[in-house]
């Protein structure tokens, strides 16, 4: 028989309680996520080794290079997005629908 310990974690709501690693427990606090700004010494274009995230990705942005990750998406542009290519082909469909309609068919040989 498995036995499960529950935890409340807010009024009237509960959840599995799990074993957590120390280091990332505050007294004041259940589960503090910290993201540190300190890195691994790193070479940048500019010929300087930078620690810091945030100093190494405002050299990026003055170079007007682009951290590959963070770069924001152009959307993709379809021609079917145009209002004359929607109208084209429900004129289109329109004309087919009325060949067969009126018994026209394609016959291959």
């Amino acid at each position: 028989m498995i036995r499960v310990r529950l935890e409340e974690f807010e009024p009237g709501r509960w959840r599995v309680k799990k074993r957590r690693d120390a280091t990332q427990r505050a007294e004041n606090m259940p589960l503090p996520f910290v993201i540190s700004d300190e890195m691994p010494a790193a070479e940048h274009v500019d010929g300087n080794f930078y620690t810091s995230k945030a100093r190494f990705r405002a050299t990026t942005r003055a170079h007007g290079l682009t951290e590959v990750g963070n770069e924001k998406q152009k959307p993709k542009w379809r021609s079917t997005d145009l209002k004359t290519t929607k109208e084209e082909r429900k004129n289109d469909i329109q004309k087919a629908v009325a060949r067969y309609k009126r018994g026209e068919r394609l016959h291959e040989s």
